[in-house]
């Protein structure tokens, strides 16, 4: 089995070195936006520093860090480039459900020799997986939406269960991973408003034929992980037994509390630069307005930082609840853990837009401007938490609260 790249890694060195590698970022982000995905320079960044191994488990080379370290990461990458934040963390974070899911003969297979994993994913399904003889199936469609599929070495999508008759409606969701090798990465992440250097291409699979121990009937927000997992049992971790939703609303949390601190970091610069009209000695940084709306800005992020986190914590000891049997990782679990990392984004993003993007001056709305920029890539990410998200999420836990069932309430549009 392959061991990590640095067995003495620690916890607070890798956070380190995402803050160090902030600025380089930063420099980076026009480049990233022109490419569509951030540059070659920055995935060997990423390779050194060991990001794409956090969540991955020791067995298979990576440092298997909790999800608290998982997400400081997000945030400070996120903090030097927003694209670049969203992409690490939707190829790194992947490797959660792989390794929860799978058997050991697929795990050993997906790792290989050198443990190097990066996977993107979408989670609606496309086409069927079609038995093809000798333990094997075909898969062919074109998943969209697949952010950080330039540097990945896996996808991991949604598929259907083929109908067994002609004629039948497809059967239940089917969940696979398949190697670079099986499919091409399309050229089509162009015109978009915000996060331009995501790397959110789709990806193609044409008549690709798999191992059939490399799917499982499996839908990725509704992992069946109640009192443990395969992945639990093998690593012997109950992080590998953790609910899907919740955690990828961390995930989006975590990026964007790192816009809004990119924000506050270019307000500050702004603010600082910007000499008054009538006063040229003086710049907004004396006025007492600007003082107010800076530090308004940072108390609530670091409100929605302080959220993030201990909700991070929350969801590793439901995990340890979980795999002892004191307490199952319940849909009802997921849905609370979920609302409140979705309130942490979204107080983020309501000071970014309310405040920061709002009083840092119209010239800073112009193409080329980092402020313009975030709030670009900010309001991108609200996107994602809007109608088909954040509103059903609501009522499912107030329904949970009621004794409601709320199974009718879909999980995707």
């Amino acid at each position: 089995m392959p061991a990590p790249p640095e067995p003495a890694l620690t916890e607070d060195e890798i956070v380190r070195r995402a803050v160090a590698l902030r600025p380089v970022l930063l420099e980076r982000q026009p480049e990233t936006e022109q490419l569509t995905h951030y540059p070659k320079e920055t995935h060997e960044d990423f390779l050194r520093a060991g990001f794409y191994r956090i969540l991955q488990p020791r067995r298979y080379g990576g440092y298997e860090f909790g999800l608290p370290v998982f997400y400081r990461v997000v945030t400070e990458t996120a903090r030097g480039c927003p694209s670049t934040g969203w992409a690490l963390s939707l190829t790194a974070a992947h490797v959660l459900q792989v390794a929860t899911l799978f058997e050991e003969k697929a795990q050993d297979e997906i790792f290989g020799a050198d443990g190097e994993f990066r996977a993107a994913s979408t989670v609606v399904p496309v086409g069927v997986a079609r038995p093809d003889g000798d333990g094997h199936v075909v898969l062919d469609g074109t998943w969209p939406y697949s952010s950080g599929a330039p540097y990945s070495t896996h996808y991991v999508g949604q598929t259907l269960r083929a109908p067994t008759t002609p004629g039948d409606p497809p059967g239940p969701p089917v969940l696979f991973v398949a190697p670079r090798s099986a499919w091409t990465v399309l050229d089509d992440w162009h015109g978009v408003l915000g996060l331009r250097g995501s790397g959110s291409n789709s990806i193609h699979l044409e008549q690709a034929r798999i191992p059939s121990y490399l799917t499982r009937e499996a839908f990725l927000l509704d992992l069946p992980v109640e009192g443990g997992s395969v992945g639990s049992e093998l690593h012997g971790n109950p992080m590998y037994a953790g609910r899907a939703p919740s955690f990828f609303h961390g995930e989006l949390a975590a990026i964007m509390i790192g816009i809004a601190y990119a924000a506050a970091d270019e307000y500050a610069r702004i603010v600082a630069a910007r000499p008054l009209t009538l006063e040229p000695d003086r710049t907004r940084a004396d006025l007492h307005d600007y003082q107010r709306h800076l530090g308004e800005a940072l108390g609530t992020i670091h409100l929605a930082e302080a959220a993030l986190r201990q909700t991070a914590e929350d969801w590793m000891e439901v995990c340890r609840r979980n795999v002892r049997g004191e307490a199952p990782f319940t849909t009802v679990e997921d849905n609370r853990l979920a609302l409140t990392f979705l309130n942490a984004g979204r107080l983020a993003w309501d000071v970014l837009q309310g405040t920061l993007f709002r009083t840092a001056g119209s010239r800073h709305a112009r193409d080329g401007e980092r402020m313009q920029r975030y709030f670009r890539d900010a309001a991108t990410y609200w996107t994602h938490v809007g109608p088909s998200m954040a509103e059903p999420l609501t009522r499912r836990v107030g329904c949970d609260r009621l004794g409601l069932p709320s199974d009718h309430i879909a999980l995707i549009p």
